[in-house]
């Protein structure tokens, strides 16, 4: 007991400065998702006391051709828009390690639409540039061609978030210029004399070292594509564009707990999306253990 008391004295002044985050932690983090998770068992709309329904929420969305939609949509802007964004971030990332003069204006350049990712102003944009007498079709129309509404047409809709995504690179080439630059150049050095080109450096030596650098980005830039919601929202008036083609799943779960007012499913939504987002990191670390190579 005294022990503990002493103890507790010890580290009280780390306690007092603790104490906003604690705040924090217990007010706007631990008892809402308590509160949520209890409120995704029930039938609950706000006005009246909740009622216990079990699992019926979660079965209903199975049954549900909006939320279908709505995760079909979803799974395609996360397989397609991660992998080009990566690809596009490495791309960037390699060109300006070659000892680009001028090296930390183009950085800053490139990252300065990350800082705006989720910004209502830049899904505005995203609107005018694509709407139907924006600057891509006086672009086209340049060379003859005739455009379209596109964020009107259920074909191409979603495309042009994933093209916002992918154009929003900075963060993850960041990371990876900054990976780039821990690799030995001994080794470039090395397979030079032994004629390796250009090439086969990158896909021998650049590549394997930076995997570990690559995992990190797929996680993290997967769970931010599962959360996306504002690019959706605005440029689809938040009604999910024509024939639902950008319903992303966050959409959904707004529309069904601030528009219908149903909080009981739509909190049965979000434990759903927090548990596929966190099957799906584990499966991503799984896999690393195959792909993934760490310098000893």
């Amino acid at each position: 007991m005294h022990t503990l008391k002493k103890a507790w004295q010890k580290n009280a002044v780390a306690y007092l400065f603790l104490t906003p985050w604690l705040i924090g932690l217990l007010g706007l983090t631990a008892i809402p998702m308590g509160a949520s998770l209890y409120f995704s068992f029930t039938s609950y709309d706000m006005f009246t006391s909740p009622t216990w329904v079990g699992l019926g929420n979660y079965t209903e969305m199975f049954e549900d051709d909006k939320w279908i939609s709505s995760v079909k949509v979803t799974l395609t802007y996360v397989f397609l828009s991660v992998p080009l964004q990566l690809m596009f971030a490495l791309g960037v990332a390699a060109a300006l390690n070659r000892g680009l003069k001028g090296l930390r204006f183009y950085r800053a350049i490139y990252y300065v639409p990350s800082l705006f990712g989720g910004s209502v102003a830049v899904a505005l944009l995203w609107r005018q540039l694509f709407g139907g007498e924006g600057l891509v079709n006086r672009a086209l129309a340049q060379f003859g061609i005739e455009g379209t509404n596109w964020i009107s047409q259920p074909d191409t809709a979603l495309y042009t978030l994933i093209i916002l995504a992918v154009w929003q690179f900075g963060a993850p080439m960041v990371i990876f210029l900054a990976g780039l630059k821990q690799i030995p150049t001994e080794l470039y050095e090395a397979s030079m004399i032994d004629g390796a080109g250009k090439a086969k450096q990158f896909f021998k030596i650049t590549i394997p070292l930076l995997t570990p650098i690559v995992l990190f980005n797929v996680i993290m830039q997967v769970i931010s594509a599962f959360q996306a919601f504002t690019p959706a929202y605005i440029v689809s008036g938040g009604t999910g564009g024509p024939l639902d083609s950008t319903l992303f799943y966050t959409l959904y779960l707004y529309q069904k707990a601030f528009t219908q007012f149903q909080m009981g499913y739509a909190s049965a939504m979000a434990w759903l999306l927090l548990l596929t987002i966190a099957v799906i990191t584990a499966l991503i670390f799984l896999s690393a253990r195959k792909w993934v190579h760490y310098q000893e």
